[in-house]
């Protein structure tokens, strides 16, 4: 499995790109703005013009896209993965999608010969340029054992159980992914509200039972008031809405899981829609009037 092809060169399938071909595979990239490609052709790196002429060139695919629709399309829609795939082609989805979407595009490549690994990655922008994501692979043993060396590049592998359980898994963390920030933010509003000086209340969450490395990491956004994009809040909306309509279909209600959706869609509604996930603090910043960290 020396030739790998790769669809989709946005913000996190770019440095997972091109930690591909740092690893020495004979990388082939597609993306639907061509543009995207040019860095990767002028270091000799293959390019093509549609999924379908990568597949045909490659031995595995990876596919990096913003959601179900999207990962339909460059597998199964015109000019596909799948109209291109030569039989035991490994199909590799590291999107976050449906279940439903999972198993259907599994079923469909699967159908014409194809292998398909479902394992979505857990992390952001950093972690991808540093292949320190966690990738939760849903898989037989067989087929992830030959994938296995490639999805090692971008990080560690977590073998979570078959096709469509790592993505019921991405779906989980990232609700509770959603939870906690919005939980964060309304801490730190509240902090504000009540005078209190940010770095100090951000120190006192860090050094006792609260602690996580998820609020190492956004902290400092807020203090810093730098909110470029590492996970932006459109695609934790898309998200809580995957887990909501799952949740809806299996009868589990999710209350927090819902009020935070509404929280990203007023943050949306308030144009911050493409900045980092901690930028829910700002609907509430908008309500009170109030900038976190701007306390005396």
């Amino acid at each position: 499995m020396d030739r790998i092809g790769f669809v989709g060169l946005g913000a996190m399938g770019e440095p997972m790109a091109w930690n591909v071909h740092g690893a020495d595979y004979d990388l082939h990239v597609h993306n639907r703005t061509a543009a995207a490609m040019s860095p990767f052709a002028a270091e000799g790196v293959a390019t093509h013009d549609t999924p379908a002429d990568l597949a045909a060139a490659v031995d595995a695919v990876v596919v990096m896209v913003t959601g179900p629709d999207a990962l339909r399309a460059v597998v199964t829609g015109d000019e596909g993965v799948i109209e291109g795939l030569d039989p035991g082609t490994a199909v590799v989805n590291t999107s976050t999608v449906s279940r439903e979407a999972t198993e259907e595009v599994a079923s469909t490549v699967e159908g014409t010969g194809g292998r398909f690994v479902d394992a979505p990655v857990l992390g952001t922008v950093g972690p991808a340029e540093a292949g320190e994501l966690l990738v939760l692979a849903g898989a037989s043993d067989d087929v992830l054992a030959d994938v296995r060396p490639l999805l090692s590049v971008f990080g560690d592998v977590r073998h979570v159980g078959d096709v469509g359980e790592g993505t019921s898994t991405k779906l989980t963390t990232n609700l509770l992914l959603g939870v906690m920030m919005e939980g964060f933010s309304e801490a730190l509003a509240f902090a504000e509200g009540q005078g209190l000086d940010t770095d100090e209340v951000l120190d006192v969450i860090q050094n006792g039972v609260l602690g996580a490395p998820l609020y190492d990491y956004k902290g400092p956004v807020v203090s810093e008031r730098d909110f470029t994009p590492q996970f932006p809040v459109d695609l934790l909306f898309k998200d809580l809405n995957l887990v909501l309509d799952a949740a809806g279909e299996d009868g589990t209600p999710l209350p927090a899981v819902g009020a935070t959706r509404e929280a990203t869609s007023a943050t949306r509604a308030l144009g911050h829609g493409e900045e980092d996930m901690m930028a829910l603090v700002k609907h509430l910043e908008a309500v009170t009037g109030r900038t976190v960290g701007s306390s005396d």
